[in-house]
This record gives structure tokens, sequence and C-alpha cells, in this order.
């Protein structure tokens, strides 16, 4: 069975060479290898052709057959590296708690053990009668929430 790691060794050194990065390589029990992509810019369907074709041609499917996808991270999907985050400062994301609590707000900051998100929200302070705007800078550790995803606004 062709592993992740073959699949990895595979293609690393081209997406580094043009810019984008890995998200994800998975290989189902059926087979199935499964690859997200992501750059800077996003990545276009052009380069995800030429990584498929690059994945084909490494591995003799008369000997091992295989499926495979190769596509862009979505939009509105989690991000799952931290390279996802430091592309995506200044953008709107949600973010999950552990503990089921929701915060939306700009993704200011991100290095490779967290990042920071600026909420801010109308909050009625202790006795006055009108809410006022409040600007709260939420740290996390990834390891604290069960996902982000950046927010699409119209």
């Amino acid at each position: 069975m062709i592993s992740q790691s073959q699949i990895i060794d595979v293609i690393n050194e081209k997406l580094e060479a043009d810019g984008y990065f890995l998200v994800s390589a998975e290989v189902k029990p059926s087979n199935l290898i499964i690859v997200f992509l992501d750059g800077e810019k996003g990545v276009p369907i052009d380069y995800c052709v030429q990584i498929s074709r690059l994945i084909e041609n490494s591995f003799d499917r008369e000997a091992e057959d295989f499926s495979l996808e190769v596509s862009s991270a979505g939009i509105g999907q989690p991000f799952k590296v931290p390279r996802q985050y430091a592309k995506n400062i200044g953008r709107s994301v949600e973010v999950m708690t552990k503990d089921s609590k929701k915060i939306t707000g700009i993704l200011t900051e991100a290095s490779q053990t967290g990042f920071v998100v600026k909420e801010e929200k109308m909050v009625k302070p202790e006795g006055k009668k009108k809410k006022e705007l409040q600007v709260f800078n939420h740290a996390f550790n990834f390891d604290e929430v069960k996902f982000v995803k950046e927010i699409i606004k119209f």
C-alpha cells in the first residue's frame, strides 16, 4: 500500500520550489489518496493537475491501483497547519473552543504554537444604560480549539 510519507516525499520539493504547501495527505484503506494544498494566494486548478500527474507518474498502477484526489484547501474548511493561520492574518475567522464557545473576530497574530483573534462586540458596562463597543484580544494555543475557519463576508 502506498503510504502518506511516500506521497509527501514525491510532492514536497515541487511544492516548496513553487511557493505552495501541503495541508494534508491521506491514504484511505481503499487506496484512495486525498491531497489538500494551499498557497499564499490560493492554488489554481492547473497546479492541482500538475501535482496529480506528478503523483500518478511516481507510482506504478499495475503494481498497486489507487484513486487520487488533489485539491486546494477549501474556503470555510478548518485550518489544519500553522502556515494557514499566518496566511490568513487580517481576515475574519470563527473559532470554536474545546468547551464549545464560539468567537468571531479578526486573526491578528499567528506563530508555530498558537494565534490571537481580536473580537469587537457591544457590551453593556455595569451601571450604564447603553452598550459600548469593546475590543477583546483572545490568545489561543492550537490544542485549545476544536477548529478555526475563515469567514467570508459579503
